[in-house]
């Protein structure tokens, strides 16, 4: 028989029911809201920018493919119009060297280009040697390698608002063979063919303001007139006229010269009472004269002084009548 103190042994099963699993849709929601959040600061900072942060996203935008390693540098965009004046002409400097390092034959003609920021604006010096490099000799047609280079400026040039000026040298050797046709001929005739090419290859037809034509009056080397370097096409890209200034500075300005005009007045109304006070001794005299008559009028009008002793005589008399 079981013992009476054995107690029932209980047996307790629990049971765990896992909860199901939440999934990763989290992760997309909040990856969609850092990226509109990124967007969203990009845009305020776009909008707080400068111009020129503005034309070089634009030009990034325009041109993603980078045509000529300008993407985001603001040279470039199809259609786009840009403005350099003496704060950026260094940049274009910069982008036009840069284009020029991506010609096949840029070996041989980094040392016959020269590019220098001058007053009037970037002057670009395509310069000959002795075998010719941009123009056949005696000849205004420019050689292969002369419109290549053309070509190139041309593409760059025509994107910019700049007015370009265009001059044409030669050397101090006269032109053999050819009756009649000198060096301000040939001159001319090369800055003006220069300038009919670039045209066709980008420039805008108002873009070129002037042609000219300077034979061997502007040498190069002076110490040798004869020196290939003084034949030359000068592309010069001149500076932009300053902008207008902003409505706030013109108030400035204004209220400066307002401030100014009422001084005047005050100036010269502090030197009226110097003029009267120096006019005084002269009309002292005249206005003290007519005074005096009237002083004298009163003073015969008036009873004299004197006249009040025997009343005082008489009030001291009636007080002794009427102590007795």
């Amino acid at each position: 028989m079981p013992e009476a103190n054995s107690q029932a042994i209980f047996v307790i099963k629990k049971k765990v029911i896992a909860a199901g699993h939440h999934g990763g849709a989290w992760k997309v929601a909040y990856a969609d809201f850092v990226t509109a959040m990124m967007a969203f600061f990009m845009v305020m900072w776009l909008v707080g920018s400068s111009e020129e942060v503005k034309q070089s996203v634009a030009g990034y935008f325009n041109d993603p493919s980078g045509s000529g390693k300008e993407s985001g540098s603001g040279m470039s965009g199809a259609g786009q119009s840009i403005t350099l004046d003496q704060n950026n002409m260094d940049k274009l400097k910069e982008s036009l060297e840069q284009a020029m390092k991506e010609m096949p034959d840029f070996e041989q003609l980094k040392d016959q280009v020269k590019m220098t920021v001058t007053g009037e604006g970037l002057r670009v010096e395509l310069m000959e040697t002795e075998k010719g490099m941009f123009f056949d000799s005696g000849s205004p047609d420019p050689s292969h390698n002369g419109q290549d280079v053309l070509a190139k400026l041309a593409s760059q040039l025509g994107q910019m608002d700049n007015t370009i000026l265009i001059e044409g040298h030669t050397d101090s050797r006269p032109i053999k063979g050819r009756d009649g046709y000198s060096n301000w001929e040939l001159s001319g005739d090369r800055a003006n063919a220069a300038r009919r090419f670039m045209q066709n290859s980008g420039l805008r037809p108002d873009q070129v303001k002037q042609v000219r034509g300077f034979a061997d009056q502007a040498l190069m080397k002076k110490d040798d007139p004869g020196a290939a370097n003084n034949r030359r096409v000068s592309i010069i890209v001149q500076y932009n006229k300053p902008k207008p200034k902003p409505p706030e500075e013109e108030k400035e300005k204004k209220g400066a010269h307002g401030e100014a005009k009422h001084e005047k007045p005050a100036a010269a109304h502090a030197a009226a009472p110097e003029a009267k006070h120096e006019e005084k001794p002269a009309t002292k005299p005249q206005a003290k004269a007519p005074e005096k008559p009237a002083i004298a009028e009163k003073s015969a009008a008036e009873p004299p002084p004197v006249a009040e002793k025997p009343k005082k005589k008489r009030r001291k008399k009636k007080a002794d009548d009427a102590g007795h």
